[in-house]
């Protein structure tokens, strides 16, 4: 179900879990500020979602509280797990939802990286 990126941070979403180690993931990156892993239902041939460490809804929460520091290693994670699969030469898109017109699933902030093959166009028109 989307959520209103205005609500507070639910502490019992998935990601969150995942971050507490209750629900297992597929990790392909762990540093202080982000942990990233494969997506459990991909929508492209590689489909890696990086969250941040801290509780934050959405890009516009997390662009709003986040230290300084926070934010640079979070940026820096997304690139660093883009290089890490070997990305950058064939292209990827990235994809951060928010709110109800998004269709932001999970009310904690994650940017979708999508690649390994044509992704055709954004959006329909």
């Amino acid at each position: 179900m989307p959520i209103d990126a205005t609500l507070p941070y639910d502490d019992q979403n998935i990601f969150a879990k995942i971050l507490r180690g209750e629900i297992p993931s597929k990790t392909v990156f762990d540093n202080d500020f982000a942990l990233a892993f494969h997506d459990i239902n991909p929508q492209a041939p590689t489909h890696i979602l990086v969250i941040p460490k801290g509780a934050y809804v959405s890009w516009d929460d997390f662009s709003a509280r986040a230290p300084d520091a926070d934010i640079i290693g979070f940026v820096k994670a997304v690139g660093e797990v883009a290089r890490a699969a070997g990305l950058v030469a064939p292209g990827y898109r990235l994809l951060a939802n928010t709110g109800l017109d998004s269709h932001q699933e999970v009310p904690h902030l994650h940017v979708h990286i999508f690649a390994g093959a044509s992704l055709g166009p954004l959006l329909a028109r």
